[in-house]
Formats: structure tokens, sequence, C-alpha cells
């Protein structure tokens, strides 16, 4: 699910929407929240969290990103590693 699927509810969401979209539970989204991972503001007497759809879209295309890089290094770590392992080649 990306945000771009879910109803059109405004600029900001709330915790158990933002992890409804992410597909994690609620106590979760309010540890990427509390970390500073995922940026949000408190609103209200009572301050509750609210995270930015457009701070949300950041994320998960950072989150992607992250996860492109590391199956790069992977992949070129497996590479180097083949390489260590290569029968010499005549010259």
């Amino acid at each position: 699910m990306t945000t771009s699927d879910t109803p059109d509810v405004g600029r900001f969401l709330t915790l158990a929407d933002t992890a409804e979209i992410l597909n994690i539970s609620p106590r979760q989204a309010y540890s990427l929240v509390r970390s500073g991972e995922l940026p949000a503001i408190q609103i209200g007497a009572r301050g509750a969290w609210r995270v930015e759809r457009a701070m949300l879209d950041s994320y998960i295309a950072a989150k992607y990103e992250e996860s492109r890089h590391l199956a790069r290094w992977r992949q070129a770590s497996f590479a180097d590693v083949a390489e260590l392992f290569a029968p010499e080649r005549a010259q």
C-alpha cells in the first residue's frame, strides 16, 4: 500500500494511519518518530503525533534507496569473494 492508495485525509497522518501505510504496528511507528528516523510533529494540548504526508513519502523513498545501496554492496562483495577463489589465468 502506498500513500496514493489511502483516502485523502489531508496533509497530516496519525501514527495509526502511518503504521497502516507502512504495514507496521502503531508502536513501531511511534518508535520511528521518537528516534527521529521519521520526522513528525506534536499537535494539540495532548501532544498527539502527526506525520506529514510528504515526510512519509520521503521516508519511504529513502528506504528504497537504502535497500538499493545495500543490494549493490552485497553484489559487489560477492563479486570480490568470487574473484579471490577464481583459478588464476594464464598470461
